[in-house]
C-alpha cells in the first residue's frame, strides 16, 4: 500500500469510531502460517489491550484467525511454565484419568476433589511438590469445549495435566482495568497430552479447549483444597468482591457466556474468542 492511498484512508476515517475501527486493524499485525494440507493460513499475534470491541468485532468479520502457540514457545513463560521431572507419576495419573472420569460428549463437566485421583499413590507422592506441602485437592475438567466465555484467577497457581492435547485461553490479570478486559488480550496455548504445567496465580484462565475438532479433553486441575467449592460470604467492601463467584475464584465473564445469567460479573469486551476454526 503506497503512502498516498494511506492518507486517503486516514482522510476517510474522520469520525470516531472509524478512527476506533482503524486502529483495531492497524494493531492486528498479519503473517501466515502453514496450516493442514500445506496451506498458508492467515493468523492474529496478540494486539496490545485495549482495542475497542467494535475493531474486535471487525477483526473477526475480516475473517482474522487467532494464532495458538506452544506452551514450549517463550510466549509461555509469561502465564507458567512446565514441570519436568515427573512423568513417571503423572503417566500414572492420566491412566487413572481416562479410565475413572467421564468425558462429556456435549460441554464440560468439572469436580472439585476426585476421589478415584485423591487417593492415587501417584498422587499422593506428587501433591508436596505442587503447593509445598498445603493440602491439594486433586480434580478434573473433561469434556467438549471452543469458546473462551469466562476468565478466572485464584490466590495461588493451577497445575493441569492432560490425556489428550488440550488448548488453554490465558492472559494475564495485571491487564484487568477497572475488573474488566476486552478479549484482543487473551491468547491461547497448546499443552501436549501428558505434560504437567504450572499457570501462575497471576494468570486468568477457564475452561479447557478441545484441540481437535473429533476429540474432546480431560485435564487434570490440581489447586489447593478447598478451591472452586462454596462460595464464601464478604462484607462486600471491595470492588472486588463482585468477582467472587467460589471459593478462592474470582470470575469474570462475556455477556454471551451462560455464566453470565447466573450473576457473574461481566467484565470481557470484545469478542467471545471461539477456536473452532484454528483446530
Amino acid at each position: 500500500m503506497t503512502v498516498r492511498m494511506r492518507r486517503s484512508m486516514l482522510d476517510a476515517a474522520r469520525s470516531a469510531a472509524w478512527e476506533m475501527d482503524l486502529k483495531a486493524a492497524l494493531m492486528c499485525r498479519f503473517q501466515t502460517d502453514i496450516g493442514a494440507g500445506g496451506t498458508n493460513v492467515p493468523i492474529r499475534e496478540k494486539a496490545h489491550s485495549g482495542v475497542s470491541p467494535a475493531g474486535a468485532a471487525k477483526g473477526a468479520a475480516w475473517g482474522i484467525e487467532m494464532k495458538i502457540y506452544s506452551i514450549h514457545d517463550p510466549e509461555f513463560r509469561e502465564y507458567g511454565h512446565v514441570v519436568i521431572g515427573y512423568e513417571d507419576l503423572t503417566s500414572a495419573i492420566a491412566q487413572a484419568m481416562t479410565e475413572s472420569t467421564p468425558c462429556p460428549e456435549e460441554g464440560t463437566g468439572y469436580v472439585p476433589e476426585e476421589p478415584a485421583l485423591q487417593k492415587l499413590e501417584a498422587a499422593k507422592k506428587l501433591a508436596p511438590s505442587l503447593f509445598g506441602g498445603l493440602p491439594v485437592q486433586f480434580g478434573w475438567c473433561n469434556g467438549h469445549n471452543t469458546k473462551l466465555n469466562c476468565l478466572e484467577y485464584h490466590r495461588s497457581s493451577e497445575f493441569n495435566l492432560g490425556t489428550e492435547d488440550f488448548v488453554l485461553l490465558l492472559a494475564k490479570q495485571s491487564e484487568l482495568t477497572d475488573w474488566t478486559l476486552d478479549s484482543t488480550a487473551v491468547r491461547a496455548f497448546r499443552v501436549p497430552a501428558g505434560t504437567l504445567i504450572e499457570v501462575y496465580a497471576t494468570t486468568m484462565h477457564y475452561a479447557p479447549c478441545q484441540a481437535s475438532k473429533d476429540k474432546g479433553f480431560r485435564v487434570l486441575v490440581a489447586l489447593p483444597e478447598g478451591t472452586n467449592t462454596e462460595m464464601p460470604q464478604t462484607e462486600g467492601k471491595s470492588s472486588e468482591d463482585r468477582l467472587l463467584f467460589a471459593r478462592n475464584k474470582w470470575l469474570i465473564a462475556h455477556a454471551d457466556a451462560p455464566e453470565a445469567g447466573k450473576g457473574a460479573f461481566v467484565g470481557i469486551r470484545g469478542e467471545n474468542i471461539d477456536i473452532a476454526g484454528e483446530i
